[in-house]
């Protein structure tokens, strides 16, 4: 190449074009000043190569070598980590806030106030044992308690429906934004050419739908270049390999296993719980009632413990002896289990991971009870939130109001069934049943829901003739058992009580029998009963004589045929004598003093504690209040940090008007210069024309 006016006027075109592109990018940046995802570009000019000449190089002008996009990948990373953590306590915040309201205690007429008058009640009965419009006005306050416990059970369970849809939504979501990353890779692959032409709208567009998806879960992103791009679960779990997505699915409930080559069983349940249950065969052996096993609720972390910390280990059953363990019955199909094999129930919906069509991972987000998130599941974004809400919050606000509700029954009935009201039974149907009347009240496989409450003891009854004194029976279980006398918990089922009912009670034409798996008593003749004394629990626990019915918070009421005749309302008791005497207050006193009573409650994240029950409810109250006050600090932490990220990020992608308007008129000026170069050139080839 030879320096020359042709040269001069290549240079100066080269520079047209040049500042061309440059005025046309700065122009794409202003007109994109409030375009969402946009990055700010400039032109890289380039010098072109320089000629070697006389006196020294000379230069060949200029190229637009690319268009770059301004964009910190670093800052990037940053910023969808904070992001998916402030999506994640904003939705938990924004629902928390809902539940507190509905727990508002302050605006008067809430359950701490309605539990305070069910006691002030039972006072009120005591003063006047006899008074049917004070028995009438405790069972219009037991029936509001027992109705707002039952209203909130079920605000709660809408609020976990409610949680599903709108998983389902996030999770339909994600896999549209999935499904288009690796499109847009697809095309990046076609588009872009490293040092030529940079697919930088698709690029941007693809950043945008990452940041999407980051507000639904915590992902991690690597850029190769050239379409590959890839985007996996903080976990690990690959989402986008290039041209390539994985889906993501929500489920129903389900069960996994991992087994030894010689186990040959599996395992079964029925039921629903917030929880996962982690099952570990600890001794192997014949699933049917020979190899154990321990359960964790919270991924092996913690094992369930007995009252005493003791660790609870549990037998193997085949379906017809299923065991009960939190609510969700588990069995397992004849065969043989080796130590060390492990099951995975998932009873309730959750979130999975597909590798390919055969072969899924449960990802679903948990909390262990030490507040630890599980770092093998997804721990961010909405869908992280939704899901804690719905299993970890909302399922221990259910729990714990599960557990008042069961204690609150227990210990008013334990009272009542030992007492006596204006009149006598000549028939009585228990109120809790059991699923197997041959097997123990106090095994786990009974079905019995009070059965872990009974006591090894004795139990009365009083038969009343035609007079007004009765005759005590204390309940002989020899019949059942020549060995022992009282009844035991562990060796007694329904049918044994039965039986030796019906042997204490001969010659007094009261039998005993079972009806739909409860305890039935019928007199055939005029013969009337009563009930006394009572260490073992069984009359509580069969639901006898009791004044309340249900064992949960969606299920407590009043005992149907309490409500019906107020005369049922316990408020006196069987004396020494065998009478019963209108002005006795002594199981109704008895009842009022529950109010200042500490009693046990478990919950499975918190175990056992003491507590009153209105306490416990407090508690619960003050639970709720800490962890929507924790949500609401955590979303502000996260989003100041994500925010400034943003902003950080904004400084440098972000378009700036009066720096483009600076630009403009830079380029602008440039291309005048370039333009005013080739006129020039011009002009010396037109003298040089001249010269001839």
């Amino acid at each position: 190449m030879t320096v020359g006016v042709n040269s001069l006027l290549n240079t100066g075109k080269g520079a047209l074009l040049a500042f061309q592109a440059a005025i046309h990018v700065t122009g794409e940046n202003i007109a994109n000043v409030n375009t969402p995802g946009y990055s700010r570009r400039t032109v890289r000019l380039e010098e072109n190569p320089s000629i070697d000449y006389r006196p020294g190089q000379i230069g060949t002008g200029v190229t637009a070598k690319e268009v770059i996009r301004h964009y910190d990948y670093f800052i990037e990373r940053q910023y969808l980590d904070k992001s998916s953590t402030m999506h994640r306590w904003d939705s938990l915040h924004a629902n928390l806030r809902q539940v507190e309201l509905l727990f508002n205690e302050s605006i008067g007429d809430g359950l701490n106030d309605v539990m305070a008058k069910f006691w002030a009640d039972w006072q009120n009965v005591s003063l006047r044992p006899d008074d049917m419009a004070s028995r009438g006005q405790l069972t219009s306050t037991a029936q509001n308690m027992t109705q707002i416990i039952n209203q909130l059970e079920r605000d709660l369970g809408l609020f976990q429906r409610q949680m599903d849809d709108f998983i389902r939504q996030d999770v339909n979501r994600a896999n549209e934004l999935l499904r288009e990353i690796a499109e847009i890779n697809s095309r990046i692959t076609v588009h872009d050419i490293p040092g030529q032409n940079n697919a930088n709208a698709l690029l941007d567009k693809r950043d945008s739908m990452v940041r999407e998806l980051a507000g639904l879960l915590d992902i991690q992103t690597q850029d190769k270049g050239n379409g590959e791009f890839f985007v996996m679960t903080t976990a690990g779990h690959t989402l986008v390999d290039g041209q390539h997505f994985f889906e993501l699915k929500f489920e129903g409930a389900q069960a996994f296993k991992s087994l030894a080559p010689t186990s040959t069983s599996n395992i079964n349940f029925s039921g629903t719980s917030e929880r996962e249950y982690l099952v570990e065969v600890l001794a192997g052996g014949d699933a049917d009632d020979v190899a154990t096993y321990r359960v964790s609720l919270d991924g092996g972390v913690t094992w369930l413990k007995d009252d005493n910390g003791v660790q609870r280990e549990f037998t193997t059953q085949l379906q017809d002896s299923k065991v009960t363990i939190e609510g969700l019955d588990i069995w397992f199909d004849d065969g043989v289990l080796t130590a060390g094999d492990k099951f995975t129930i998932v009873p309730k919906s959750g979130l999975y991971w597909y590798e390919n069509t055969s072969s899924k991972m449960n990802i679903t987000p948990q909390i262990h009870f030490n507040g630890e998130d599980n770092r093998r599941r997804i721990t961010g974004g909405s869908l992280t939130g939704y899901f804690n809400f719905r299993d970890d919050y909302i399922g221990n606000f259910r729990e714990k109001l599960d557990s008042l509700a069961s204690t609150m029954a227990w210990e008013v009935n334990r009272i009542h069934s030992q007492g006596a009201g204006l009149e006598k039974f000549g028939q009585v149907l228990g109120t809790y049943g059991v699923s197997d009347q041959s097997i123990p009240l106090g095994s786990l496989s009974s079905g019995l829901f009070y059965g872990d409450k009974l006591q090894d003891g004795s139990l009365t009854i009083w038969v009343f003739g035609s007079g007004n004194s009765g005759t005590p029976h204390t309940i002989d279980f020899t019949a059942a058992d020549p060995s022992q006398a009282n009844f035991s918990a562990l060796d007694h089922s329904l049918d044994d009580v039965v039986l030796a009912l019906n042997a204490s009670l001969a010659g007094t034409d009261i039998t005993a029998s079972v009806v739909d798996n409860r305890l039935q008593l019928i007199s055939t003749s005029g013969n009337t009963f009563a009930f006394g004394s009572d260490s073992t629990g069984l009359l509580a626990a069969l639901g006898i004589n009791t004044f309340f019915d249900g064992t949960d918070a969606r299920g407590l009421s009043i005992n149907q045929d309490v409500f019906n005749n107020l005369s049922l309302i316990n408020v006196g008791h069987v004396n020494g004598a065998g009478e019963i005497n209108t002005g006795d207050n002594e199981t109704a006193k008895a009842i009022a003093a529950l109010q200042y009573e500490k009693v046990n409650f478990r919950t499975t994240f918190q175990g056992k504690t003491s507590q009153t029950l209105q306490s416990f409810y407090g508690s619960l109250v003050g639970d709720i209040g800490a962890a929507t006050s924790n949500a609401s600090f955590n979303y502000s932490f996260n989003k100041a940090l994500s925010d400034d990220l943003r902003n950080r990020q904004e400084e440098i992608s972000g378009v700036n008007l009066d720096e483009e308007m600076s630009s403009l008129i830079k380029f602008q000026h440039s291309y005048s210069a370039a333009a005013k170069l080739i006129s020039t050139a011009d002009q010396m080839f037109q003298t040089i024309l001249a010269m001839k």
